[in-house]
């Protein structure tokens, strides 16, 4: 009987394939060909969704055939979370962070101080979408965004202009904003 092998048995990400390669045959069949593409050959790439055990029957050019088995183990997505949704004055700052993951790198990084980390500093001048990719410990990642809105500041305005003698008052009336 032919001596089948099948490499790699290594874990994947939900969401992401992995190129399975039989040897020790001429031809291959492997089940559950469901999450298999295609599911004959030497090589296929595994998609499954949830840990999955695959089998492949090899069999040589003199008609003898004979299995091995891998398994494909999936690895959750992190889930990342960011906050707050805020809006800030322009010219301020304000602080975001994500939780869920390990490392994270954000986009776009320019108005970020820094652009790595759980948390970073916002100095937007327009209001902004920031995107945040965590990775975990098994190296799968995720993204979640967060929204920093940018208010204009108040156009004040003061009158009247006016001179007074010594001893005498003026009204004055500011205009532009709700308090004073």
């Amino acid at each position: 009987l032919p001596i089948i092998t099948v490499s790699p048995n290594t874990p994947v990400c939900n969401g992401n394939g992995a190129l399975l390669t039989a040897d020790g045959a001429n031809t291959y069949a492997w089940t559950p060909a469901a999450t298999l593409n295609p599911s004959t050959g030497a090589s296929v790439t595994a998609s499954p969704t949830t840990t999955t055990t695959y089998v492949v029957t090899g069999t040589d050019t003199n008609g003898c055939s004979s299995t091995a088995i891998t398994t494909v183990s999936v690895n959750p997505l992190p889930i990342i979370t960011v906050s707050p949704n805020t809006s800030i004055c322009i010219g301020n700052a304000t602080q975001i962070t994500a939780v869920g993951a390990t490392t994270y790198s954000w986009t776009p990084a320019a108005s970020l101080n820094p652009a790595t980390g759980s948390s970073v500093t916002a100095n937007p001048t327009t209001t902004t979408t920031y995107s945040v990719t965590g990775i975990d410990v098994n190296g799968c990642n995720n993204t979640a965004s967060v929204i920093v809105n940018v208010n204009s500041l108040p156009l004040i305005n003061v009158s009247p202009n006016t001179s007074i003698c010594t001893g005498y008052g003026t009204l004055l009336t500011a205009g532009g904003a709700n308090t004073y």
